[in-house]
């Protein structure tokens, strides 16, 4: 029976017609999804992909979900860390078993990491913070026994920082029995796995039609609670006024991304609720200072005058009503360690005079920005408030894929960019802020700022196995980088999300991927 009514859901769903209300037992989502390249953990790097493979794997361990600031157990029954010898002894869940029924081995966890490595998609560089690389995996991995492995490193990091880095999606662990027969070419299945799925998350794939929507299915076997809905349609809806149109009608459940003109316009408004969730989302600007096409850029005093030069509370309060808040500093608020100050204001006079003492005369720079809110807001923003310091800002609007092209290839003057931790520690911004090994792969790399001694405060504050001693490195860091760095750091986000009001249980925590639909109910 089931297998009949689900791919009517589907073309419902898909159809430009729409129901009264949604199934008592399916849950509708209606965002973009046209982000997704691969739902294969190993390779899942975008934003719509890792909200989605939270629900269909599980990691060793995971972010608690009240307190992400702690570790939990998921697969992982127990671990033990031994700092001297860069080792976590991790002891399996004894009943765990995936999706298709196979009991968890140590094997699956090997098979999962090594082929996260070895396929060296755009997400490996977070397991390469372990010093794994597909020349070594193979030797950092060992099954003691049944229900118990050791996984080994050899970066000078702490056993903490490696719990930390294998609570993020791409540690999931999939199932290699299920996974291995689908194999092409020595892929580990990763072809296979952009459309399927296998893993004891607490729903399985359905179907995915890429561009169109994704169908999971209860997985009632997933290691916690049973999921409360037997089915899940997250459908693509590109328009956010097409999105807002649905949750208003009652033809979805939950509605993402609607940006802040379609949210306040749902404010209040019957039968919808309003959440305002916290992220660790931040937008700045940043300086290229290795374009030599403007010598101004690798200045300090331009940095220093551009910090007084944006209009922090217009921007938050006015132009994206609410859905940021001021916030200047790499670490987001949420974050271990995090500066909770505002030392900068808007003050084109202070501005004024920290140029004119340096002798700075005509100012100017081009600032690459993707043509959509809020980047293009933030932008248009500056290019007003920084003419009131006597400094000229043109604006080089374009598409997000040509923005990233242009910073990646360096040739940016200056650009408004987005940044979203990958795990939950201090390390996954530190490390792309405050560190540049020369590969140009951080953001101070991209951005061609040579910083050697932040390099080794970085390197020293990921090794720290003390955790206060570790929190207060990053706190100097921070103030370093407010005190002199080629970054303004202007919000964070506030993630809003529309609901029905007859949707309970939906949590979402501060990293994209903390997105969980396990415990919603209608």
């Amino acid at each position: 029976m089931q297998r009949k009514v689900l791919p009517l859901l589907l073309l419902a769903a898909l159809s430009a017609s729409s129901f009264a209300a949604t199934p008592p037992n399916t849950l509708v989502v209606a965002q973009g999804l046209d982000d997704i390249v691969s739902l294969d953990p190993a390779e899942a790097n975008e934003l719509s992909s890792i909200q989605t493979v939270p629900s269909l794997y599980q990691r060793l361990v995971q972010a608690d979900r009240e307190d992400p600031a702690k570790v939990v157990p998921v697969l992982a029954e127990s671990w033990q860390g031994d700092a001297a010898n860069k080792k976590l002894t991790i002891k399996l869940r004894p009943d765990a078993k995936f999706a298709s029924g196979n009991p968890l081995r140590p094997e699956d966890v090997i098979f999962s990491y090594t082929r996260a490595v070895t396929l060296n998609k755009s997400p490996a560089f977070i397991l390469n913070v372990l010093g794994w690389q597909p020349d070594n995996i193979a030797g950092q991995l060992k099954k003691v026994d049944d229900h118990t492995l050791e996984l080994h490193w050899t970066a000078d990091v702490s056993p903490a920082v490696a719990l930390n880095i294998l609570s993020t999606p791409i540690a999931s662990i999939v199932d290699e029995k299920a996974v291995a027969p689908n194999a092409k070419a020595g892929d580990f299945g990763n072809e296979w796995l952009k459309m399927h799925s296998a893993g004891s998350g607490p729903f399985k794939m359905r179907v995915y039609q890429p561009h169109q929507a994704i169908v999971l299915d209860a997985n009632p076997t997933s290691p916690g609670d049973a999921p409360k809905v037997k089915n899940i349609i997250i459908k693509n809806v590109p328009d956010p006024a097409a999105r807002r149109l649905l949750i208003q009608q009652g033809d979805a459940d939950i509605a993402r991304d609607l940006g802040a003109d379609q949210t306040s316009a749902l404010e209040g408004k019957p039968g919808v609720k309003v959440l305002s969730i916290p992220s660790a989302e931040q937008n700045y600007m940043v300086f290229n200072v290795g374009n030599n096409a403007n010598p101004l850029l690798k200045n300090p005093v331009l940095w220093e005058a551009a910090r007084y030069l944006v209009d922090y509370e217009g921007i938050t309060r006015d132009l994206l009503k609410g859905q940021y808040f001021v916030h200047q500093s790499f670490l987001p608020v949420g974050f271990a360690g995090a500066l909770d100050n505002n030392p900068f204001k808007f003050d084109p006079a202070k501005a004024k005079e920290i140029l004119a003492k340096a002798g700075i005369k005509d100012a100017h720079f081009t600032l690459d920005v993707e043509n959509k809110p809020p980047f293009i807001t933030i932008a248009q923003s500056m290019q007003a408030s920084f003419a009131q310091g006597g400094v000229k800002l043109d604006l080089l609007p374009a598409a997000g894929s040509q923005v990233y092209a242009r910073v990646r290839a360096k040739q940016h003057q200056a650009a408004i960019r987005l940044w979203i931790p990958d795990y939950f520690d201090a390390h996954s911004n530190a490390s792309a802020f405050a560190f540049n090994d020369g590969k140009g792969s951080t953001v101070a790399g991209l951005n061609g700022w040579q910083i050697p001694e932040l390099n080794k405060q970085t390197l020293a504050a990921v090794a720290q196995a003390d955790p206060a001693k570790r929190l207060d490195l990053y706190k100097k860091i921070q103030e370093e980088l407010q005190r002199s760095s080629p970054y303004v750091f202007v919000d964070q986000g506030k993630t809003q999300i529309v609901v029905r009001e007859n949707v309970k249980g939906y949590q979402q925590g501060l990293n994209a991927d903390m997105v969980y639909y396990d415990r919603v109910s209608k």
